[in-house]
């Protein structure tokens, strides 16, 4: 076993912020015993001089990561898998681009547009609206401040009643006239209770906000807190639905690129956080190598993997539980599936199992070969019991009811995801600003700290490097 310390300087004054980057002392070993090899370019052989460890590279850790960074704090960022991203990975299959589930950026995220560089992401639009299934036939439901004569069109559809779309535009309002803060901090009932209140019908509920804010939150029943309802609908008045043109996987390979060479280990899986006798936890790995960082540990997994880990320095343990997704991918020729517009398909009929389905190369053709259609179909729930090729030959059985099945009958399955953890489960009571103390010298961070959502992820990053810095820059020598 090989023991790491990774020395830091002492943090004496409040000047620790802005005075220039300090050198660090390193006691070098063999960096090959403590990262395996791996091709991807993010990996470095030797060992950075750092002052804080990183525990997973997921957006939280990432985002914690550049927030160090920027404050001239050497740090270590540990990914126990292959690559960056956590749950927001695409894989290449074939030439297609994967994306890990159904994932989709909205353009107004907050803290997102403070860390991310649109412009070299190419971000992707989707139609602003959806296409809903209903009643054995598709339905159009717009923006009407992006789509004015699709809305219009749209106020004699059996999607609602005049009034419900009178609603959506009395609910873009409220929100808008709301800060963030606010939103989050408000009081609090399920979504499904909030929709009635406002006064929105059971048709609507039914055929547009079950599958669209169900496939959202990855829960149909609309138990998710009205605090993250709010929250996102107002990032969907606000900006746009996007998909970055390499993947979904771009958004945290590009918030990687940024940090220091060197400062990734990939494939370094820890076992354990453990305090020896001081604030600063020892860090364990698989591999038996011990790593000890003397400003702090910042835990960036899941809930599930964070609770694991922790399990002898807090008593916390999910009560409630977890979000999960299957997401089916298909292929066929580009010329021969039956629209060509970057929209989504929702089932609003309140039937069948899928939830949703778009064809990605409509939205973003680089997502496959330029004679090829990709296909994504999203489940809400695991499936537990039921086989692949049988959730593929129930998709494809209900599909071919929307779309014909001499159309869908040609798809050809690509690959299916089964995601038992997709998000953190947000039904209220929820605690949307959580603490990322643990104790001093030891921080967390991840969406089930904040907002389920992509912005989430990167606001808990944040907040957890604050709270290190500000305990480091109080701590006497």
């Amino acid at each position: 076993m090989t023991t790491i310390t990774l020395f830091s300087v002492p943090c004496t004054n409040l000047s620790f912020f802005s005075s220039p980057p300090k050198r660090f002392r390193f006691n070098p070993q063999s960096s090959a015993q403590l990262s395996p090899t791996s091709s991807s370019p993010l990996q470095n052989p030797s060992l950075p001089k750092t002052g804080v460890i990183v525990i997973g590279a997921g957006l939280a850790g990432l985002a914690a990561a550049t927030h160090l960074n920027s404050n001239n704090i050497p740090f270590l960022l540990l990914e126990a898998s292959d690559a960056v991203g956590g749950r927001v990975r695409t894989d290449i299959v074939d030439g297609f681009l994967l994306d890990r589930g159904f994932q989709i950026f909205i353009t107004a995220y907050p803290e997102a547009q403070k860390l991310l560089n649109y412009q070299s992401l190419n971000l992707q639009k989707f139609y602003s609206g959806a296409r809903i299934f209903y009643d054995g036939q598709f339905h159009t439901v717009a923006d009407p401040l992006r789509h004015f004569w699709d809305s219009v069109k749209s106020l004699t559809n059996p999607i609602g009643s005049p009034l419900d779309k009178l609603l959506i535009g009395s609910t873009r309002i409220r929100v808008l006239s709301k800060s963030d803060e606010e939103i989050l901090a408000a009081e609090e009932v399920p979504t499904i209770a909030l929709l009635k209140k406002l006064g929105f019908s059971d048709s609507i509920i039914g055929s547009f906000f079950r599958p669209f804010f169900g496939g959202i939150f990855f829960d149909p029943d609309l138990e998710t807190t009205s605090r993250l309802f709010d929250f996102v609908f107002k990032c969907l008045a606000l900006g746009e639905n996007t998909l970055p043109a390499r993947g979904i996987s771009a958004i945290p390979e590009q918030l990687a690129a940024r940090l220091p060479s060197g400062s990734i280990l990939l494939n370094s899986r820890v076992v354990s956080v453990d305090l020896d006798g001081s604030e600063t936890p020892l860090v364990r790995l698989q591999n038996g190598d011990v790593l000890k960082s003397e400003l702090g540990v910042i835990v960036a997994v899941e809930e599930p993997a964070a609770v694991e880990l922790l399990a002898r320095r807090t008593s916390t343990v999910p009560k409630k539980p977890v979000r999960s997704t299957v997401c089916l991918y298909f292929t066929a020729n580009r010329d021969q599936i039956p629209v060509q517009d970057p929209v989504l398909f929702l089932n609003g009929s309140g039937k069948g199992i899928v939830n949703n389905m778009f064809f990605a190369t409509n939205v973003a053709p680089s997502y496959g070969p330029s004679d090829k259609a990709l296909v994504s179909v999203s489940l809400i729930g695991v499936f537990e019991g039921v086989s692949d090729d049988e959730l593929v030959g129930k998709v494809i059985e209900e599909l071919s009811g929307w779309f014909g099945g001499k159309i869908v009958g040609e798809w050809k399955h690509l690959r299916t995801y089964r995601i038992g953890f997709a998000q953190p489960n947000q039904c209220p009571p929820t605690d949307l600003k959580k603490n990322p103390r643990v104790e001093s010298g030891l921080y967390v961070c991840g969406d089930y700290l904040t907002s389920a959502t992509f912005d989430g992820a990167l606001v808990s990053g944040r907040r957890a490097s604050e709270s290190l810095l500000k305990d480091r820059a109080f701590t006497p020598s």
